[in-house]
């Protein structure tokens, strides 16, 4: 899911944040939160990447080069630098800590540990309006550059470089499997659901459907930490494909 911006931004300043998650079970769907890495100083820039894969056959007598084959989509990327600073004291981690908890995020969780399939967390860009895909980090740098007279490091540059997740195609016949939700949206204080459908449709007004899948009698009371289904465009077109997708929502909270 693209970085996109849903409404006008706060005067109140927000700080940007990369929330960590416990691995999914289920492709598109995270685990529970673990955590939270925060900027300690608010980005000047995002850097993100999409490309496409495509092949082409090389002929030797060719006069021109050959058509190319669409493969696919691959995964997003997202680049962005973290800084910290820690010159006026001031408590709170240290910047050592602070970089030791980014590289803490690339090793499997211990929930993770004690299954088959150990993982790092999964991990979400978010800052205010701005949403990113739920990925995992890739790598991180971390470039020191200040120390004190004993040695102690006083400020860094970090790159973080985090990669998409791939989902599960959601499945359209209703026999074939059941569907699969888009995404999970974890409802945090101050959420609405005319902005989170917004960000994730484009549409503001997609809000009732929304509510309707999650089995939301009353939209004005969210109650943060709950998890909200965010289902692709198309299976909130219409009655009968929302009432298979609220069936598979059922289904998989149960």
């Amino acid at each position: 899911m693209p970085v996109t911006k849903t409404e006008a931004a706060s005067e109140t300043l927000t700080h940007a944040e990369l929330e960590l998650r416990e691995p999914g079970k289920t492709p598109g769907v995270p685990g529970a939160p673990i955590g939270t890495i925060a900027f300690q100083l608010n980005p000047k820039e995002l850097t993100m990447t999409k490309t496409a894969s495509w092949k082409s056959e090389k002929q030797k007598k060719a006069t021109s080069a050959p058509p190319a084959t669409y493969q696919g989509p691959e995964a997003q990327k997202l680049s962005v630098e973290m800084f910290f600073d820690d010159t006026r004291g001031g408590g709170g981690d240290s910047v050592v800590t602070r970089v030791e908890k980014l590289f803490s995020a690339c090793v499997p969780t211990k929930d993770s540990q004690r299954g088959d399939t150990p993982s790092a967390p999964w991990v979400q860009f978010k800052w205010g309006v701005l949403v990113g895909f739920v990925g995992y980090i890739k790598s991180v740098s971390a470039k020191y550059t200040l120390f004190s007279p004993s040695g102690t490091p006083l400020r860094a540059v970090c790159t973080v470089a985090l990669e998409e997740i791939a989902e599960e195609p959601g499945k359209q016949n209703p026999t074939s499997g059941g569907l699969r939700p888009r995404r999970v949206h974890t409802i945090r204080e101050g959420d609405t659901l005319a902005a989170i459908a917004y960000r994730e449709y484009g549409n503001a007004a997609l809000w009732r459907q929304v509510a309707d899948v999650n089995g939301i009698d009353d939209p004005m009371r969210l109650v943060p930490g709950r998890s909200v289904f965010l289902p692709a465009a198309e299976e909130l077109s219409g009655p009968a494909k929302r009432d298979v997708v609220r069936q598979e929502v059922a289904r998989v909270v149960g």
